[in-house]
């Protein structure tokens, strides 16, 4: 699955083009390396986004499609 596209899947970011316009701005980073919007996101990949009040560092739990709002945490796990 695209990067793009899980940060909107998981709820990280509310919509597919501000996380295409993060990764373009080289605030998304993979395994401590920047990536594109379209890169492709494996289970247990640790992803950082910078955001201005600080920064999220997650490892990947699951790829789905989609899922229910409830649901969109189980997509992650927050780390350090």
């Amino acid at each position: 699955m695209r990067i793009d596209k899980f940060l909107k899947v998981s709820r990280i970011l509310k919509r597919r083009a501000v996380a295409q316009e993060a990764a373009n701005a080289g605030k998304i980073f993979v395994n401590g390396r920047e990536v594109k919007p379209s890169y492709r996101l494996k289970e247990g990949d640790v992803v950082e986004v910078l955001f201005a009040s600080g920064t999220l560092k997650f490892r990947v739990r699951a790829l789905k499609e989609s899922v229910k709002k409830e649901e969109a945490s189980e997509l992650y796990e927050v780390i350090g």
